[in-house]
C-alpha cells in the first residue's frame, strides 16, 4: 500500500465518533433524516449570539486592506492584548499579550503544545474517559498517552494520578468540563493535583506541565464557574477554542494561555510560536481574530442546552438507564445495560439511534449521547431508547 504503516494503524483505530456519524449519514439516506436520531457528533446546534454576525459585518465593512493579510505567527497584537486582559480577570492572574498565542482551535493548540514540549517517549497522562483524539495528538509529536481511571462520578482520582505520574511524564492533560462525561473538576482536586505535580516535578528535576483543554468552560449549569488551573499550579497552559461557547466549530479559532510564572518563560513562548508556524498552521484565521475582541464576554444561550440535558436525562431514567447528571458540556454518558457497550450501541442502531460506545473514550461499559441536537431528535429517540433497554434486559 502507498500509505504509511502508522496511518493504516490510525485508520483502524479511527474515532468511533466519526464512524457513528458516517453510519448516521448512511441511515438517513435510507430512511430519511427525520427518522434517524443522531447523537454522535458534538456539533453545536444552538446558533451563535447575534453579536457574532454584527461583529463580522462591522469588520468586513470597516476593515482596511490588511484584513486578510499575514500576521505574526502568535496572532494579531491587539487581539492578544484584549484576550490577555479578559483572561487576567477570568483566571485572577496577571497575563500580558505575550502569554497568549492564537491557534487553529483547541486541537491546534494541543498539537502546538505537544510539539513544543515533547521529546520521543515523553508521556502525557490523562484521566479517562477522555476525548479520543488525544492519543493521536500525542503520537503526532513522539509522545505516548497514559490513561488514569477516575472516580464513580468521573471526578479526579488523586491516588491513581499519584501512581501514574512518573519520570517519563511531561504533561498531565485534563479536560473540564469533560468530554464525554460533562464532569467539572473542583478547586480542591485541582489544588491537590497542583501539589502532586510540584512534588513530581522536583523528583524529575524538570517541570511537569499541567494542560487544561477548556472549550466547554462557559457551557455550565451550576452557579459557579469551573475553577482556574492558574490558581493552583504555575507550570500550566490552557488550550481552548470558541467552538462551543460561540458555536463556531468550523471557524477553527482558539488560543493557548501560558501561566506567567511558568518556568523557562521566554523559551516556552518561543517554542510555541515556532511550533504554530512549522506545523503548517502559520497563524490562526485572521477574520476571526479581528472580531474576537468584541465577543470575549459573549456566549450562546446555555439555558437551551440545560433544557435539552434535562429532557434527555429524564427520558433515560424513565427507561431504566443509570446516568450521571453532568454539570457542564453537552453530553450524557449513561451506563450501558450490556457489559459490551459496542454491542449495545448496535442495538441502538437497530432503533435508528446513533450513539458512541464508551470504549472509544477509554470508558468501556458506557455510551455517549451528544444532546446538542434539535428537540425533535431527543423526543423521537426516547421510545427507541426504551425499546433498546428492553432488548438488553432480555439478553442478560
Amino acid at each position: 500500500m502507498s500509505i504509511s504503516h502508522q496511518m493504516r494503524t490510525y485508520m483502524d483505530r479511527a474515532s468511533w465518533i466519526r464512524k457513528m456519524f458516517e453510519e448516521g449519514a448512511r441511515l438517513k439516506q435510507i430512511y430519511g433524516a427525520d427518522q434517524v436520531f443522531d447523537f454522535s457528533l458534538g456539533n453545536p446546534n444552538v446558533p451563535p449570539p447575534p453579536s457574532v454576525k454584527e461583529a463580522l459585518l462591522r469588520i468586513i465593512h470597516n476593515g482596511g486592506t490588511s484584513l486578510h493579510s499575514y500576521m505574526p505567527n502568535a496572532g494579531l497584537a491587539q487581539t492578544r492584548e484584549r484576550l490577555a486582559a479578559y483572561l487576567a480577570r477570568e483566571h485572577g492572574t496577571p497575563l500580558r499579550a505575550d502569554h497568549v498565542i492564537m491557534t487553529c482551535g483547541a486541537a491546534g493548540a494541543l498539537n502546538v503544545i505537544f510539539k513544543a514540549l515533547f521529546d520521543p517517549g515523553d508521556e502525557v497522562v490523562v484521566p479517562a474517559p477522555f476525548f479520543v483524539e488525544y492519543g493521536f495528538y500525542a503520537e503526532n509529536h513522539g509522545g505516548t498517552l497514559k490513561t488514569v481511571p477516575t472516580g464513580p462520578d468521573f471526578s479526579l482520582d488523586l491516588n491513581a494520578m499519584e501512581a501514574a505520574v512518573g519520570l517519563k511524564t511531561k504533561v498531565v492533560l485534563i479536560n473540564s468540563p469533560n468530554n464525554p462525561t460533562g464532569q467539572i473538576y473542583g478547586a480542591e482536586a485541582l489544588r491537590e493535583l497542583g501539589d502532586l505535580l510540584r512534588r513530581k516535578s522536583r523528583a524529575a528535576g524538570r517541570p511537569i506541565f499541567l494542560v487544561s483543554d477548556e472549550p466547554y468552560r462557559k457551557i455550565v449549569y451550576t452557579a459557579e464557574k469551573p475553577p482556574s488551573i492558574f490558581q493552583h499550579y504555575e507550570n500550566a497552559l490552557i488550550a481552548t477554542s470558541f467552538s462551543k461557547d460561540l458555536s463556531l466549530p468550523g471557524e477553527r479559532i482558539g488560543y493557548i494561555a501560558i501561566h506567567p510564572q511558568a518556568e523557562d518563560q521566554a523559551a516556552l513562548q518561543g517554542a510555541l510560536i515556532l511550533a504554530n508556524r512549522i506545523l503548517g498552521f502559520v497563524n490562526a484565521p485572521a477574520l476571526m481574530q479581528w472580531i474576537l475582541p468584541d465577543l470575549l464576554e459573549e456566549s450562546v444561550d446555555v439555558s437551551v442546552y440545560r433544557a435539552k440535558r434535562d429532557k434527555l436525562l429524564s427520558g433515560l431514567k424513565r427507561a431504566g438507564y443509570c446516568c450521571f447528571e453532568p454539570p457542564g458540556a453537552f453530553y450524557l454518558f449513561p451506563q450501558s445495560p450490556l457489559q459490551d457497550d459496542v454491542a449495545f450501541v448496535r442495538l441502538l442502531v437497530e432503533e435508528k439511534i446513533l450513539a458512541v460506545p464508551g470504549s472509544g473514550f477509554g470508558g468501556p461499559g458506557y455510551f455517549r449521547l451528544a444532546y446538542c441536537v434539535d428537540d425533535p431528535t431527543i423526543e423521537g429517540a426516547l421510545p427507541g431508547l426504551a425499546r433498546a433497554m428492553d432488548k438488553a434486559r432480555s439478553m442478560r
